[in-house]
């Protein structure tokens, strides 16, 4: 019975590897090759499926007119201006009404969000523009999809590792356990990995749409002062702090203009003050 636990397991573990490395797609955005389980027309609607609950949660979207003009305006010219507009995905953005919650996100397809606690804090229209720029980085990128292919091959790897392991004693539960945390683990580089490559997607759209990529620089001192300085440790969170970030988005200015010579023709925009 134990080598036909085994067995199973080794069987089950083999089949998701192989579902998940025969999912290879080029993204023409990035360069990269993906391993994603959807196609662009599947995200989209994903997308848009999901946009009003998860606007819902937030307190839904927020009642100032002006404000969401601003954001769908600034997140437009974002996207119209860079090689965003060249994709298939369909961008909408949207300022929601929570106070609290300091943070922006995307959905898959599309949908930009930012939370009115964000939006408060910042200066001006060039930091508006990095944060949706940001954003729009995972969409062009397709973390979302690429992430979800992730989470089925540790789902099918973790009930592999359940099977294989289990006895009489309760011996699989522990090792699904141990499974599960280790492919937490996993997921959460990858996490990482994502937002420094948004980070860098993020400057260049930004600049192409006529923004000082500095301004993006700013928006992290604005993040660590509204953690109050503090955090969770790097390794274990899906953003890298902003120490690191910043590192990251200097790095990528200097790509693009070496010496710091960013051209005085871009902008920081209005001002939110």
């Amino acid at each position: 019975m134990r080598r036909s636990r085994l067995l199973i397991g080794l069987i089950m573990a083999v089949i998701s590897l192989i579902s998940y490395y025969s999912l290879r797609q080029e993204n023409p955005f990035t360069g990269t090759v993906q391993h994603i389980s959807l196609n662009t027309d599947q995200e989209i609607a994903l997308g848009l499926q999901m946009a009003p609950e998860m606007a819902r949660e937030m307190g839904g979207l927020d009642a100032d007119q002006q404000a969401q003009i601003m954001v769908s305006t600034v997140g437009e010219r974002v996207v119209r201006q860079s090689a965003a507009r060249g994709t298939p995905f369909q961008f909408h953005f949207y300022a929601l009404a929570d106070p609290q919650t300091v943070n922006a996100f995307a959905l898959p397809g599309g949908p930009v969000f930012i939370t009115r606690a964000l939006l408060s804090r910042l200066e001006n229209e060039a930091q508006l523009a990095g944060v949706l720029a940001h954003e729009v980085g995972h969409v062009v990128a397709r973390h979302s999809a690429e992430r979800m292919a992730q989470s089925e091959l540790a789902q099918g790897l973790v009930g592999a590792v359940a099977v294989g392991g289990s006895d009489e004693y309760g011996h699989g539960q522990q090792a699904a356990q141990m499974a599960a945390a280790v492919a937490q683990m996993v997921q959460l580089k990858y996490g990482r990995k994502d937002e420094i490559q948004s980070d860098t997607l993020g400057v260049r759209m930004m600049t192409s749409a006529g923004y000082d990529p500095r301004a993006l620089i700013n928006v992290m001192n604005i993040l660590e002062e509204a953690s109050g300085g503090g955090g969770q440790p790097e390794f274990m969170s899906t953003h890298p702090d902003p120490g690191n970030r910043r590192q990251i988005i200097t790095e990528a200015i200097e790509r693009l203009y070496p010496g710091g010579s960013v051209p005085a023709s871009l902008t920081l925009g209005r001002s939110f003050r």
